[in-house]
């Protein structure tokens, strides 16, 4: 199968996103490393054998997408400023319609030629954070929430202005995705998920067909560093089987990315010694407690230990300030530029609104509770590392 080339970017520092808190999504990565650490051992890994898709692929559920793509359009967000010059759309794609699994999206074409320009899936990780709450409204997406949790303005580094960007909610379970069978709340894990958003793409292919042959590429952030490049191995080894091309895709990028369980353990607390964030004796307690490969009790004791004395910051931006209450910077008397530690507090309030969950199509299933950011999951499967992965894209060309 040729493919254009698969360039994968490796970023230290996210480009072109606004650094948000995004506390949340670390918090949700830090209980999976610590689940991890007792109970898991190391797992095959099925991305790494391209030639499994001939003996182990099963039937991909693409459903009757007609009519669907006109009803998903957005007139407007509720409180969108004025000069909107691009089309929006979000909705629901089913992905399993037996267990009535169904992802959620969101949709902004480019108002600069759109149809030139590439497509973009854009994943957030957690796992278990969503790609609508931090993708779209706080990092790369057209809009930001204001302080008062109901109006937008527009974001002028917009990944939008140069790609159509598709923002999924994914697994089921996050966000404004769903499952109808409880089970699939609680064990997810890399293969399933890996599954979903390959059926969900062919599905909404066929719900916007003209993007069919459009180059596609794959980006994200935090657990996304196992999304994207299994998202990307899957697709080609469907493309293999298909002998065809059934998504074309062109590229990979991840940033601030989850990829390695050994480097991530290791590196979080030399990272927050050398920031002074945590004193010389603690770390060297780390160092002489911890094998990160295998961590024991000792270890988790000072890791614990570690991460208590580092206190309450935001650990993708640690010489920001945090959110305290519903308090903005700019309220707290913190001169910040373009940092806002509260813009989660104003997305969730904008998200609950029953208005914009009108405008937006989502909450068909009405949620049991308020809509949040991240939803805890136990996660049940995934490898140690995805760097041998990343190294076969790279491989295959």
């Amino acid at each position: 199968m040729r493919f254009a080339c698969i360039a994968l970017l490796l970023v230290s520092c996210r480009i072109a996103l606004l650094h948000v808190n995004e506390a949340n999504q670390a918090e949700q990565l830090l209980r999976l490393t610590q689940s991890k650490r007792s109970t898991w051992s190391d797992q095959p890994d099925p991305w790494l054998d391209l030639d499994c898709a001939d003996s182990a692929s099963s039937p991909v559920y693409v459903g009757p997408q007609d009519g669907l793509r006109d009803a998903d359009k957005i007139t407007a967000l509720p409180g969108q400023p004025g000069g909107v010059d691009f089309d929006q759309y979000a909705g629901h794609v089913t992905v399993d319609p037996k267990k009535g699994r169904a992802l959620f999206y969101y949709f902004v074409e480019s108002p600069h030629g759109s149809s030139s320009k590439p497509l973009v899936l854009w994943l957030n990780g957690g796992p278990g954070c969503s790609s609508l709450a931090y993708g779209a409204m706080e990092e790369l997406g057209p809009f930001r929430v204001k302080s008062d949790g109901k109006t937008l303005e527009r974001n002028h580094y917009s990944w939008n202005e140069v790609a159509n960007v598709l923002f999924l909610e994914s697994p089921a379970g996050i966000g404004f995705s769903y499952s109808n069978t409880t089970t699939d709340y609680d064990q997810s894990g890399d293969k399933r998920t890996a599954e979903d958003k390959f059926t969900f793409l062919l599905n909404w292919l066929e719900r916007f067909p003209h993007y069919k042959n459009r180059t596609f590429f794959i980006a994200g952030e935090s657990y996304a560093g196992h999304y994207v490049p299994q998202l990307a191995s899957l697709i080609m080894q469907r493309n293999k089987l298909a002998k065809g091309t059934l998504i074309n895709l062109s590229g990979i990028a991840i940033g601030n990315a989850y990829v390695d369980d050994v480097t991530n353990n290791e590196a979080r607390y030399e990272f927050l010694w050398s920031h002074a964030l945590i004193s010389d004796e603690t770390f060297a307690r780390t160092r002489r407690s911890c094998n990160f490969s295998a961590i024991d009790e000792e270890c988790s004791k000072a890791t614990t230990a570690a991460d208590a004395e580092a206190g309450n910051i935001d650990i993708y931006n640690v010489y920001a300030p945090v959110c305290v209450g519903s308090n903005s910077s700019s309220e707290s008397g913190v001169a910040m530029a373009v940092i806002d530690p509260c813009s989660n507090t104003y997305v969730k309030a904008y998200l609950n609104d029953p208005e914009v969950q009108k405008a937006l199509h989502a909450n068909v299933t009405k949620i049991d509770g308020p809509w949040s950011l991240c939803t805890h999951l136990s996660w049940n499967e995934s490898p140690k590392s995805t760097l041998p992965v990343m190294k076969q894209l790279v491989a295959v060309g």
